[in-house]
């Protein structure tokens, strides 16, 4: 049965408060078999971008090069410390050839339309703050100490972050890197926490370090902007404050021009640029295209789910710690799923998927937090995914429709920065997610020395154990938002180990 629009997951993983997304997207044929020899040569097809993956030495990837111009490919980069190498071809059976060639562990086409012709995705329109200057003066003349819009951040308490900053506001040292659409870091909440030196734009699977590179212009997408907000919006009489005011953040863009779809070269670009940049943490609000889930059994998926792996698992071990957002389609990550909604660069096709089999990237992979969103009433978002064993904590990310906080924000998005100066409230996992990458920014901040591994933990340990709400979980009454939530006060599907504590987190 298809999927109504508002029950689906968004293709970024933020909804405007209050606007329902949708997507319409159409397909290129898949990779056929291997052409036998002594057969004349296919015809050229699509010019589609792979990853291909060998053993990490500098010996298998020199030979995993030689495959692929075998198989008529054209090497775009290659990952020695991972043996991962991104290529180009217009070889219909390129993924197949290079799979057969000795050596090569997984091969695959890292999406379904040509090169440079994928569709643009609708995101709705955010609802913005009027006239925002006219409040930063007013409360400048007044003596405001808070941020002149802190006020409209019923987030900020929900998380005793407010607390927490009388403590500490975070540490320079500490950078989280905002792995998106791109930052505006012209903006005058964002300018003085924003490290360029730690910026980029990974498109197409290679790290551009050009001024300015990682900015969402020409597209003007807002997510990344509106993530980078709620990390590391900086105390300084402007604005919003983010959950770790006083830490860096940085943008390594990875969403295709004109669009706001997210593919596996450029994903697998941005860990390995964090890695090699100094970054402490990452913040991953998106799922990555075009299948909302990958599935390992598929030759062309499997390959995508064994690079991004691969890259999380080395950026990990250069002491980097990556915090994902669990999805927008209210799905039981835990259980039997119908997906309706891939390839979103093509014409979608329905699947039933078995999440052990076919996780969702990269949320569902070892190595990084999974975050699940509350509104301003402390409960589980209508719309966010949730799952027992697939959650580890949750964050405020907003709910506009059944969960409306009190005079004087009465809206129930979160509020953040937007290109251009501006501010909007926005809801998703998208942003519960950027709450918790600043908690873990303040836990490194206290702890230079603590590990990935640990700053996960800990997150799990601080946070407020919050129970299963009581009854049945149907906010809208016809059961289009229902959900059950299993497991214990402490530990459930929900909530995972709770909701994350800014106080605890500098105590």
């Amino acid at each position: 049965m298809a999927l109504s629009p508002l029950s689906r997951r968004r293709r970024l993983l933020a909804v405007p408060a209050g606007v329902a997304l949708t997507v319409s997207l159409g397909l290129m044929p898949g990779a056929s078999t291997a052409l036998a020899k002594g057969k004349p040569a296919a015809e050229d097809g699509p010019r589609l971008s792979y990853v291909v993956n060998t053993d990490a030495s500098k010996k298998a990837v020199k030979k995993a090069k030689k495959a692929i111009k075998k198989a008529d490919g054209t090497v775009v980069t290659a990952y020695e410390e991972i043996g991962v190498i991104v290529a180009h071809s217009t070889n219909p059976d390129f993924g197949a050839e290079v799979r057969a060639a000795r050596g090569i562990d997984s091969a695959g086409a890292t999406r379904t339309a040509p090169l440079e012709s994928a569709a643009t995705t609708d995101v709705g329109e955010p609802t913005y703050v009027k006239e925002p200057r006219q409040l930063f003066k007013s409360a400048q003349a007044a003596g405001v100490t808070n941020e002149p819009l802190e006020s409209l951040q019923w987030p900020l308490p929900q998380i005793k972050a407010d607390e927490a900053h009388k403590i500490t506001e975070g540490s320079r040292n500490v950078t989280v890197a905002v792995i998106d659409t791109g930052v505006d870091d012209t903006h005058p909440d964002l300018a003085p926490n924003f490290s360029a030196g730690q910026s980029a734009n990974c498109v197409g699977g290679v790290a551009d370090t050009s001024p300015g590179a990682w900015r969402p212009y020409p597209d003007g997408s807002y997510h990344g902007t509106h993530v980078a907000g709620i990390v590391a919006a900086p105390r300084n009489g402007i604005g919003v404050a983010g959950a770790a005011p006083g830490v860096q953040v940085s943008s390594i863009k990875v969403s295709e021009p004109g669009t706001s779809l997210f593919y596996t070269e450029a994903v697998v670009c941005a860990f390995m640029f964090a890695a090699e940049n100094g970054v402490e943490i990452t913040n991953n609000s998106y799922y990555i295209d075009p299948w909302m889930f990958a599935c390992r059994d598929d030759a062309d998926q499997g390959a995508l789910v064994d690079a991004v792996s691969r890259a999380i698992t080395y950026s990990q071990r250069q002491g980097v710690a990556h915090i994902t957002s669990a999805g927008n389609s209210n799905y039981d990550l835990a259980n039997e799923i119908t997906d309706d909604s891939s390839p979103n660069d093509s014409t979608p096709v329905e699947r039933t998927i078995d999440p052990s089999v076919c996780p969702d990237m990269p949320t569902q992979l070892s190595g990084v937090t999974s975050v699940a969103s509350t509104g301003s009433h402390g409960v589980k978002s209508y719309f966010s995914n949730h799952g027992l064993g697939q959650i580890d904590v949750a964050a405020p990310g907003g709910d506009s429709r059944y969960q409306i906080p009190e005079a004087p924000a009465k809206n129930g998005g979160v509020l953040s920065t937007m290109p251009d100066g501006e501010y909007a409230f926005l809801q998703g996992t998208s942003m519960a997610g950027p709450y918790v990458a600043g908690v873990a920014a303040l836990i490194k901040s206290q702890d230079p020395y603590v590990t990935p591994q640990e700053l996960a933990w800990r997150l799990k340990a601080q946070a407020v154990s919050t129970p299963c709400p009581e009854g049945e979980f149907d906010p809208s009454g016809d059961g289009r938002y229902a959900a059950e939530c299993t497991g214990t006060q402490h530990i459930n599907s929900f909530y995972g180990y709770g909701i994350v504590d800014a106080l605890a987190a500098v105590k």
